[in-house]
């Protein structure tokens, strides 16, 4: 028998906050885990004034909720495991994981090149990278973003060949939304589908995950949080191009936490979507401690939270770094940190996976806040409890 543990805890933001974190798990247990995502997480809603935030954390087989705050500062609707926050760039694992079931039954190889599926892009310098290239961020220098003039399919398409790259493929990492973006474009149409459609219709499915969108439908919307930028104004992501494959999904802790779930216990999936989850988390490039996996990034455990902090540094993230190609058949046993990052202008998320200990978080705010303290929180509740 387990016994719901729930506790109000006065935060205190612009007013008061109420902040209700729920743990399925024996009392005893709950209260020692309470008691620690509490020490970690309500400094953080704090000192930047996050509305709300859901935290799920798998702990020994058994998964626990923590809820703090609001969904909307306007409603005043508590934030539950059920609300739906934007993920950002934590949408991409879901185009990573699509693109590797892509690759397991047989549509693509992500040693293709882009002009497969896309002829128009036949003879053009995007051709000479393969989809893991793109994927990893290695095809040769895409920027973060879309240039303001990319508005539709057909300005997309005039980009990418008339792009011209500053690197040879998988010689220099540059993080860039237009070029995961391609690879997620490129598996919807190698499966015969939008890649909204193949998302939506069968990855979501494929986890479990049944509070999970792109387009968060009209029957949902009262579970649809707002996000809040720097001047407490409620916003939400716009629309863009290939914004579903970089950094559409909209999802619950609920859900997050089935995902890790899955990717912890790959094999807990039929075998196609076990294949995908596990190539996915194969290591393909290392720039120092930093490994570059396929959506994912890894540190090899033990780590320090100081080296986790500085995989999200500007000079990681915004600069190109030479990185050095690695074997993806032979990646090391050594257990893993496994996490990504995500932000819209008003939401913040952070998902980390520890495989080796059967363990994982995930933290979904309706504020975007540094990264480093997003690593820093999840740090401190996962290094005790695991003796990391």
């Amino acid at each position: 028998m387990q016994t719901v543990l729930r506790l109000s805890v006065a935060v205190v933001l612009t007013g008061v906050m109420a902040c209700t974190p729920q743990l399925d798990a024996p009392e005893d247990q709950s209260i020692n885990l309470q008691s620690l995502v509490d020490s970690a997480i309500t400094p953080v809603i704090e000192e930047y004034a996050i509305p709300g935030m859901a935290v799920a954390l798998i702990h020994e087989g058994q998964v626990h909720y923590f809820n703090y705050g609001v969904s909307s500062l306007q409603s005043g609707d508590a934030v539950t495991q059920h609300t739906i926050f934007e993920l950002g760039s934590v949408s991409k694992l879901f185009n990573a994981t699509l693109t590797t079931y892509a690759q397991a039954v047989g549509a693509l190889s992500l040693r293709d090149y882009p002009s497969r599926f896309m002829p128009e892009l036949q003879n053009t310098p995007v051709d000479s990278a393969s989809l893991l290239h793109l994927g990893t961020y290695t095809a040769g220098g895409f920027p973060l973003q879309f240039p303001a003039y990319v508005t539709d399919h057909a300005s997309m398409v005039e980009y990418y060949r008339q792009w011209q790259p500053d690197f040879g493929p998988g010689e220099s990492r540059l993080y860039s939304n237009p070029s995961i973006g391609l690879m997620g474009h490129l598996a919807g149409l190698a499966l015969g589908q939008s890649y909204t459609e193949v998302v939506e219709g069968q990855v979501f499915p494929a986890m479990g995950m049944t509070e999970s969108y792109i387009q968060v439908p009209e029957t949902e919307s009262e579970h649809y949080a707002w996000g809040y930028n720097a001047e407490d104004q409620p916003i939400r992501v716009t629309p863009g191009v290939l914004d579903a494959e970089a950094y559409g999904v909209k999802s619950s802790s609920s859900d997050m936490i089935r995902f890790v779930r899955a990717n912890i216990s790959p094999d807990s999936l039929d075998a196609l979507w076990s294949q995908a989850i596990t190539d996915t988390q194969k290591q393909y490039f290392r720039l120092g401690e930093f490994i570059q996996s396929l959506g994912w990034e890894q540190f090899h455990l033990p780590v320090s939270a100081e080296l986790l902090r500085s995989g999200s540094a500007a000079s990681i993230v915004l600069e190109p770094n030479t990185v050095e190609a690695l074997d993806p058949d032979n990646s090391t046993a050594t257990p893993v940190w496994i996490h990504k990052t995500g932000s819209t202008n008003g939401f913040g998320a952070y998902v980390v996976v520890l495989p080796a200990q059967q363990s994982g978080i995930v933290m979904l705010a309706n504020r975007n806040y540094p990264n480093t303290a997003r690593i820093q929180a999840a740090w401190d509740i996962l290094s005790p409890l695991l003796d990391l």
